[in-house]
Order: C-alpha cells, then structure tokens, then sequence
C-alpha cells in the first residue's frame, strides 16, 4: 500500500516562519517521521511539495493509479482551490487533509476549507503530531478498504454460479 503526502505552499519554509504558529521543526523532520511510523505499518510513503497549485493538481491527479490514500496540507489553498478540492473529488483516494496550526482559532478568512468537505477527514492544530495522526488514521482507513474488498471477494466466490 502506499501513501501519497501533498504539502502546498510555503511548507518548506516550516522551521524559519512564524515559529510562534508553526513552531521549530523542519519539514524534512516532519517527514521522516511520518516516514518511520509507515515503515512499521508495512506503508510505502512519498513526499511532495509544491508552492503552485497546478502542481499540486497534477500531483493528485497522478495517484488514480498510483496511491492508495492521500495526505495533504493544501496550506492557504485550503480557502481558495477549488482546482485541487475538485482533483481530490475526481481520483476518489481516501484523503485526509491536515493543518499544523488550528485553522479555526486564526483569522476568520481560514476558518473555512472548502477542501474538506471532499475528504475523509481533517485534522487541524496538533502541531507537527498532526501529521503523525494523520498517518494513522490513513492506516485504519486503508484496513477498512482492504477487509472490506475482502469480504466482497469472499462473498462472490460463495456466490451459487448461475448457468447462463
């Protein structure tokens, strides 16, 4: 299995801006992380960042057929991309969006993402953790998907075969 982490603009700036919001911790440190914990799961994870949102779009659009699930911190493109909340719409891979600060507890203009509405879930305010959480709750959806397709597969091949 294998996850998808999109990290959007100014992300890669985590460890120099606004320390107070964000705090210390680098991007790569975030990362190597998320890295670790899906190791231990059995999970194949790859990182990507872009400041540019046809970039981002791109990068969703190739996990049709690439990934099983989607982390993403749209970062300000969560209350303005309505081109990467329809990409994530179209590929139909479990995502879960994630903010680093509580969204909620800024300024009024973040308060609102429209991409969560197409997501699984969001987690939003823990920090860095919030990627760690994230990453696990990636792994029980990816177990539900997968006992599900196996319950499926067990229930058509009990199935009595109708002659034709």
């Amino acid at each position: 299995m294998k996850v998808v982490v999109i990290q959007g603009p100014n992300l890669n700036m985590l460890g120099l801006r606004e320390q107070n919001i964000y705090g210390p911790m680098k991007l790569e440190d975030i990362h190597s992380q998320m890295e670790g914990y899906a190791k231990q799961s059995s999970i194949e994870v790859e990182f990507f960042q872009s400041n540019l949102e046809g970039e981002i779009v791109d990068k969703i659009q190739e996990c049709i057929d690439d990934a099983n699930g989607i982390i993403i911190n749209p970062a300000a493109y969560s209350h303005t991309s309505i081109a990467i909340r329809d990409a994530i719409m179209a590929v139909k891979v479990p995502t879960i969006e994630v903010h680093i600060s509580n969204i909620y507890a800024r300024e009024e203009f973040r308060h609102k993402s429209i991409v969560a509405p197409v997501c699984s879930g969001q987690i939003t305010g823990f920090g860095p953790f919030s990627y760690h959480l994230a990453m696990v709750a990636m792994v029980q959806i990816l177990s539900e998907v997968k006992a599900m397709q196996e319950a499926q597969n067990t229930q058509q091949a009990a199935a009595p075969k109708q002659d034709k």
